[in-house]
């Protein structure tokens, strides 16, 4: 039969720079299935070494070495943890056991990288412990337990996956004599179950318990005493080692658990790396609700005044006004000929003025607007109350006025105005008409400060002039307003003998604009608020760094438990990933309640799906990418460095 472990002329060499130090010399030994053997020598004889390299933490320099018929150094770093975690298990000096998981999930920790679901692996750690004599000592930590306590956790966990190989370096060597002598004989109780025990020590009493005895002496075998009798066996056929990618963590909820674990360990550090998150992702989402607000309340006030309106005011670019401050070139003819053009519901040729209104003794000056019948139309702007002027009062030339609220409100405080007279530059006036509240434009003129009158009655009563100041064209298909306003251009270039004295203006073409502008701004704050969300993910690589330079020795732990390359990766990206996903969920809600608080102040927000999905996606990302680099440096840390780390 062939020995399950087998080296031959094995040397292990270590390069420090310039200095090479050979510390095994061509080690050639076989160990049998079921043998009790204890491998003897003082410090810095290669016995710890040896044992290293026996365990797959560590690779040996030349030579050959076999486990189970299967070469060794043909596997890559996952299959070597294949082996680890089917082959071995490990009881160390000091222990290694994770301090902030308690006795149980120390245990587990083996069949957790072997896929074992929980409920399996929680009832068979239970049973190894309680054999054990800690079935009271479940929920404890390390630091609650006695020595000889913490040698029992440690070698409950070389049991959970049931491995043929136990591997104890030093098991006494911490211990007072009582907890010595009780470990000793738990080994030689798993000897005589059929285990392979491999005991690593310089103590000859200790190694007096073993069937068989190594002597190790400057890296070369010194003395054998042979194999001893061989306690029957529990296994017909040892763990065969793979070189598959290895078996991933049970699922993402146990990586979870994992993560949640580690970050109340450091309670207070993963606070401060939360707060960065936080801040960023609040920032983000209380400044964008803020300048979409904003530039909502700049279309919806824009949109107000029409957006399918084509403005024409008189005087090309540059163009001189006259002494009275009027450009003249637009007329009222002009005004009816734009509304008899296809695609034009009406048109306004309007002129404003300011003036003094006068009701009982009370004076108010305000502006003079002469418009047309079509105006409630083309502005989009209905009565509170009474009636609007018709066609008929401005071929008339009736001093008829309609007002808005700011003056009515000046003027008729106690009174209903419709129906009164007041004097307009001591003409009379009828009221017959209340505009609805209108407010203020974008640029903060009051839009209800305002009387209107017929077009015909200002020009001849009020401003004395034929000239008009502008036209206001309501377009019936926005879709065609483009061609519209070319069609007004020629008409009105036609109309005056070919010269182009006036400027078109297009309402939706203003709102285009002025929407780029508030989408800028937007985009800016944004870019500010996200410049803290950057900072949140450096601290998160920051943190994510220190835990894997404080852990090295708990990643040597798993990785000497059966972790994988990728299950040490998962581990810490999922921890980033944990921090970031708690940050993001309570950026958001800060972020939400900010900008509540500053919309309860007056300001205008606008809460939208968008901002909250990017900033909390961002933050998730962050922790992705932040994460990676500690991450990939915790996946790839040597075992046996990593178990060697204070």
């Amino acid at each position: 039969m062939s020995a399950l472990i087998e080296l031959r002329d094995v040397e292990r060499v270590y390069h420090n720079g310039e200095v090479t130090t050979q510390v095994l010399h061509g080690v050639s030994l076989e160990i049998q299935r079921g043998e009790f053997v204890a491998i003897i020598g003082q410090s810095g004889s290669g016995k710890t070494t040896l044992m290293n390299i026996l365990g797959c933490l560590d690779r040996p320099t030349r030579g050959s070495y076999r486990f189970a018929g299967q070469e060794v150094g043909a596997l890559d770093s996952n299959g070597l943890a294949a082996l680890r975690r089917q082959g071995f298990g490990f009881v160390f000096q000091s222990y290694h056991l994770i301090s902030s998981a308690n006795a149980l999930e120390n245990v587990e920790i083996p069949a957790i990288y072997a896929g074992l679901p929980a409920a399996e692996r929680h009832a068979r750690a239970e049973e190894l412990l309680t054999r054990l004599g800690l079935g009271e000592r479940l929920g404890n930590r390390p630091s609650q337990l006695s020595g000889g306590q913490q040698q029992r956790v440690s070698i409950a966990r070389a049991l959970m996956n049931d491995a043929e190989v136990i591997l104890a370096d030093e098991p006494t060597g911490a211990l007072d004599s009582r907890s010595g002598q009780e470990v000793l004989a738990l080994l030689k109780e798993l000897s005589a179950a059929g285990k392979t025990v491999i005991i690593i020590t310089h103590d000859r009493e200790v190694a007096a318990h073993a069937d068989r005895l190594i002597e190790i002496r400057d890296g070369l075998i010194i003395a054998d005493s042979g194999a001893g009798p061989a306690a029957p066996l529990a296994v017909t056929e040892a763990p065969r080692p793979v070189s598959e990618r290895g078996i991933a963590l049970a699922d993402t909820g146990e990586a979870i658990r994992m993560a949640l674990r580690a970050l109340r360990a450091n309670l207070f550090r993963t606070v401060l790396t939360l707060l960065g998150i936080v801040i960023g992702v609040a920032s983000v989402v209380a400044m964008l609700a803020v300048g979409n607000g904003a530039r909502q309340e700049v279309v919806e006030r824009i949109s107000s005044m029409g957006t399918n309106l084509l403005s024409v005011r008189p005087g090309a670019p540059n163009m001189r006004r006259s002494a009275e401050g009027v450009t003249a070139t637009l007329t009222a003819e002009d005004a009816r000929a734009v509304a008899e053009l296809d695609n034009v519901t009406a048109a306004l040729g309007e002129s404003q003025g300011s003036a003094t209104l006068r009701f009982g003794n009370v004076d108010y000056s305000t502006t003079i607007t002469a418009t047309n019948a079509g105006m409630p139309l083309v502005r989009d702007w209905g009565l509170a109350s009474g009636a609007f002027f018709t066609e008929e009062d401005e071929r008339d030339y009736a001093t008829v006025t309609v007002i808005g609220q700011t003056v009515a409100k000046n003027l008729f405080p106690d009174t209903d105005p419709v129906g009164r007279y007041l004097l307009v530059q001591n003409v009379p006036f009828q009221v017959i008409g209340v505009m609805t509240a209108k407010g203020a434009t974008p640029w903060g003129q009051d839009q209800d400060d305002v009387a209107l009158v017929p077009s015909t009655t200002g020009s001849l009563r009020l401003f004395g002039q034929r000239h008009i100041q502008g036209i206001t064209a309501y377009i019936t298909d926005i879709g065609r307003i483009d061609a519209t306003e070319e069609n007004i251009r020629q008409l009105l270039i036609a109309r005056h003998n070919g010269v182009e004295d006036f400027q078109i203006r297009n309402t939706a073409s203003l709102l285009d604009a002025v929407t780029q502008t508030q989408d800028t701004l937007t985009v800016l704050l944004g870019s500010i608020a996200a410049i803290s969300l950057l900072v949140g993910g450096i601290g998160v690589m920051n943190i994510m760094l220190v835990n894997v330079t404080e852990r090295t020795r708990e990643i040597g732990i798993r990785m000497a438990t059966g972790a994988r390359t990728g299950n040490i990766l998962q581990q810490f990206i999922t921890e980033a990933l944990v921090v970031s996903a708690i940050g993001g969920v309570l950026g958001v809600l800060v972020g939400l309640g900010s900008a509540w608080t500053i919309g309860q102040l007056g300001t205008a927000v606008q809460f939208t799906l968008a901002p909250v999905v990017l900033a909390f996606g961002c933050a998730f990302a962050i922790g992705l990418i932040f994460g990676l680099m500690p991450a990939r440096k915790a996946a790839h840390l040597d075992p046996v460095v990593a178990l060697a780390s204070d």
